[in-house]
């Protein structure tokens, strides 16, 4: 007997999950077998899970933020920054999304 396991994904992420899979011979479907066959094999998610323990900002002191704030307007003034729409479109190709 077989089960049926339904899951609520964004539109985006299914479109390029669906063309990656497709793009190493298989789909979904089979690529969540595999997942949950991998699961069972290492008795555990079959890859690492970490969570954030460091807040690199938790730390400073006010006096640290505002000097890390004037080195960033400096650099701006420089013309060292990115605009948000690179920034977005280096990370969408950087982790596929």
């Amino acid at each position: 007997m077989a089960s049926t396991i339904q899951v609520r994904v964004d539109d985006e992420l299914k479109t390029k999950s669906e063309e990656l899979f497709r793009d190493l011979g298989t789909d979904t479907t089979t690529a969540i077998r595999m997942f949950l066959t991998q699961a069972l094999a290492v008795n555990g998610f079959p890859f690492e899970i970490k969570k954030a323990t460091v807040n690199p900002y938790g730390a400073l002191t006010e006096h640290e933020m505002l000097e890390k704030l004037e080195t960033s307007r400096a650099h701006a003034a420089q013309g060292m920054y990115k605009d948000a729409d690179e920034v977005i479109h280096d990370m969408r190709a950087k982790y596929g999304l």
